[in-house]
């Protein structure tokens, strides 16, 4: 079952936010339309570094792809299992640059019968307008993790796959008692197309997970497979879908877009941090 998520906070005052229709208002006066979509954009102009920040259209629609073909299934159930793990029969989470959806679906459909209230958030337009069209029972919104538009101590999950942490945000949102999950690269991730597309590979220093501010480590856990891709079309959405497409020099773009098979290795770090008592 799907709760109504009550937690929006206006980006402009951080005042609560109540939906009148297709509007969402503060009590000081600012409203935001709903889109046709169905998502909010939370994203002030003056908080933009361009005209439409973060993913492409092109990018969304490659890791729509990808992750729809279920490469990353894995990953997706052990997020799950890890966000519900103790999680109250009724509960409020933030997928904290969600993409199109893909794992804020994912939880949502090994919930099993938790009332969840669930808020997808992300810089991307063309994300956050994706994901609204393949999942109703959610909010979606275009905003920063920088400036959360969350009330204060009123969510008991944060998820954050792959994206920029802002601690001190996360702290703020979450209840005392309440976990953020954080999902990484490890040192292996994708290796094998990283030797296609650079010239070599840097060696990753390891260290031990340290608990920023405000938070304490209450776990960690390593997911380690292999995904075996068939045919160019999903080596490209891969390629697309990674900050790897812009950091690979023209030659080794090339030699990625002329395989046709690659087996790759995924390896991720999951850490589990709990926000201490404020």
């Amino acid at each position: 079952m799907r709760l109504p998520f009550l937690h929006l906070a206006c980006p402009l005052d951080g005042a609560p936010l109540r939906q009148d229709g297709a509007v969402w208002r503060c009590p000081s006066g600012h409203s935001f339309d709903s889109a046709r979509e169905g998502y909010i954009n939370l994203l002030p102009v003056q908080n933009k570094r361009s005209l439409n920040p973060g993913d492409s259209k092109e990018m969304v629609a490659a890791r729509r792809r990808f992750l729809n073909a279920g490469h990353y299934q894995p990953i997706a159930s052990t997020v799950a299992r890890m966000v519900l793990d103790g999680l109250p029969e009724r509960a409020a989470c933030l997928d904290a640059g969600c993409g199109e959806g893909y794992y804020l679906r994912r939880l949502a459909d090994a919930a099993h019968g938790r009332q969840l209230a669930l808020l997808g958030l992300d810089i991307s337009k063309w994300a956050v307008q994706a994901a609204a069209r393949q999942q109703r029972d959610a909010i979606w919104v275009v905003g920063s993790n920088a400036n959360l538009p969350v009330l204060a101590q009123t969510l008991d999950r944060v998820i954050c796959m792959f994206g920029f942490p802002v601690y001190g945000e996360f702290a703020r949102v979450l209840k005392p008692g309440g976990e953020l999950l954080q999902v990484d690269a490890g040192a292996d991730h994708l290796r094998e197309l990283r030797e296609v597309i650079y010239p070599s590979l840097k060696p990753e220093r390891r260290s031990e997970p340290e608990a920023p501010a405000g938070f304490t480590v209450a776990g960690t856990e390593t997911l380690r497979f292999t995904v075996d891709l068939a045919g160019s079309e999903p080596i490209a959405d891969l390629l697309l879908m990674t900050p790897h497409l812009f950091r690979a020099t023209a030659e080794g773009r090339a030699r990625a877009a002329a395989l046709t098979e690659l087996s790759l290795t995924v390896d991720v770090r999951l850490l589990l941090l709990r926000r201490t008592a404020a």
